[in-house]
């Protein structure tokens, strides 16, 4: 290449080198451009979502559910071809109640509260249920649920089902069985739910449990119901009097009975010491007479005669009266006072 060229192309290239910078500023603004471009793309069309404990998020790409369900964290999504729906997992609760029942106050997040079931017995009148059901979507089922039952699965699983037990249910008794039976009805319902809701394809929900809270039974029912139960108590209260009277004859004639006892026994026990007694002296008596001989009888004599010999020793003007008999005693008179008269014994 002749001299005078390289010297051209070199002038031009000393020419063009102060916009050098300038390009690489241009370069450097087009890529920050770009960037801010993408933020504000993300930041409007927002193609992800975060899914919260308790979720479970279904991607839905073109109208198709994907049958695996997006855990708890941050997941992607492309706008307009995709979508993802998230589900609540944990525990909810349909309240059915009056209107005067407000124990469960305002409406919270998950529970839900709806009129009392209004149902007929089993002689058409109407009766009306307060109930709680405890539920929560199976998360591991949740896309084929949703794709099923739609987002308004709650509607379609639960009350249409609850609704329908209940009214069969209830339909079996009559309106007066109802408070009495309470326990029964209850298990049944809760039992007949149960099974309903575990039929489905997929189980798509767990049932947690089911209170009946209040049966609401009509005015007339209610006071027939109480005039019954009053008869009953009243009833209950005669069997009771009755009861504790008799208790009471059978205490009293008890204690008759204790107390004649005792005094037969009494009497058997004085009339035996009697007879033991009559023995006792009759055999003392035998045996006396036995020990009684005319050798005796002449002893206790000669005994008598010498009390009355010392006597006259000392009252020589005594009058002595012997009898017969030897054992009966001699009588003697002191002449010396007549109005003292002594006996003297054997």
């Amino acid at each position: 290449m002749p001299a005078d060229l390289n010297d051209y192309f070199k002038k031009k290239m000393d020419e063009n080198e102060p916009s050098r910078p300038f390009q690489d500023l241009g370069k450097k603004a087009t890529i920050i451009y770009v960037i801010i471009a993408i933020a504000v793309l993300i930041i409007i069309a927002k193609p992800y979502t975060i899914i919260q404990s308790g979720e479970v998020g279904i991607k839905v790409t073109a109208g198709k559910f994907d049958p695996i369900p997006l855990g708890p964290g941050i997941h992607f999504f492309i706008p307009g071809i995709q979508k993802i729906i998230k589900v609540d997992t944990k525990v909810r609760i349909i309240n059915y109640k009056s209107e005067r029942d407000t124990a469960f106050g305002n409406i919270n997040e998950g529970i839900i509260e709806k009129p009392a079931i209004s149902v007929l017995d089993a002689r058409g009148l109407p009766v009306s249920i307060d109930l709680t059901v405890q539920y929560r979507l199976n998360p591991a089922n949740a896309p084929q649920t949703i794709a099923t039952w739609g987002l308004s699965w709650e509607e379609k699983l639960i009350n249409a089902v609850v609704r329908e037990v209940v009214r069969n249910v209830i339909g079996r008794y009559k309106a007066e069985e109802l408070p009495v039976k309470r326990n029964e009805i209850a298990t049944l319902i809760e039992q007949e739910i149960r099974k309903k809701i575990d039929s489905f394809k997929n189980k798509p929900v767990f049932l947690e449990s089911v209170q009946l809270r209040e049966i609401n039974l009509p005015p007339k029912i209610k006071e027939q119901i109480e005039r019954v139960q009053i008869a009953k108590q009243e009833a209950e209260r005669m069997k009771y009097e009755v009861e504790k009277a008799k208790q009471e004859a059978e205490k009293r004639a008890a204690q008759a009975r204790g107390e004649a006892e005792a005094k037969k026994i009494r009497a058997q026990g004085e009339a035996e010491r009697i007879m033991i007694e009559a023995k006792a002296k009759a055999q003392a008596n035998l045996e006396i007479g036995r020990s009684v001989t005319p050798e005796l009888l002449n002893l206790k004599q000669i005994e008598v005669q010498g009390k009355f010999n010392e006597a006259l020793k000392t009252n020589k003007d005594a009058k002595i009266f012997l009898t017969p008999g030897g054992a009966v005693p001699n009588i003697w008179i002191d002449a010396k006072d007549k109005q003292r008269a002594t006996a003297i014994t054997r």
